[in-house]
């Protein structure tokens, strides 16, 4: 078995995938999608009834879906699904609520602002999992190349909803009385 050396920390190759390291990966990144679920539902909570809602709803679903997404992903590459990691990214996204926000009693619209940009946040992170499987397809017979591209382009559209939103949030955050 021959690596190869180019002297950067962590540039040994082996010729095949170390599937413990993915599985540590995309668990994580479950992890990341559970948090990143649960944020968006409690987002469309605090906002139902809003435009705000109407315009990302369709981008909850979708965020929900990837999650499914992944975990198929994972199935098929014989991942097994880490618990205490999903239970530990759920954790986090409800412990991140505790922020303070400049309000004690109701919702501040800093919070919107702060749940837009976390969200936004984690879908560049999903798309950085995609494009990794992406990438790992050319050798993987397991991966879908074609799902992995149209999961890549759903992201970068999910971006872009999201950093409209965020800045349309800033005016509301930080407009004057």
């Amino acid at each position: 078995m021959t690596e190869q050396r180019t002297g950067a920390p962590g540039a040994q190759r082996a010729p095949a995938t170390d599937m413990s390291l993915l599985g540590i990966y995309l668990n994580d990144h479950l992890a990341g999608a559970t948090a990143g679920t649960a944020r968006v539902r409690y987002l469309l909570r605090s906002c139902r009834g809003t435009p705000l809602a109407d315009a990302l709803a369709p981008v909850a679903d979708e965020i929900a879906e990837d999650r499914t997404s992944l975990l198929d992903v994972m199935r098929r590459l014989d991942v097994p699904v880490r618990r205490y990691k999903v239970y530990a990214g759920r954790a986090v996204e409800q412990v991140g609520r505790l922020k303070s926000n400049g309000s004690l009693v109701r919702r501040s619209p800093l919070s919107t602002l702060w749940e837009l940009e976390a969200l936004r946040l984690g879908v560049e992170g999903k798309a950085a999992v995609w494009q990794t499987l992406r990438d790992l397809s050319a050798t993987d017979q397991r991966l879908d190349a074609r799902q992995l591209d149209e999961l890549i382009a759903r992201a970068g559209r999910q971006q872009a909803t999201l950093e409209e939103l965020r800045r349309r949030q800033v005016g509301v955050a930080f407009r004057e009385a």
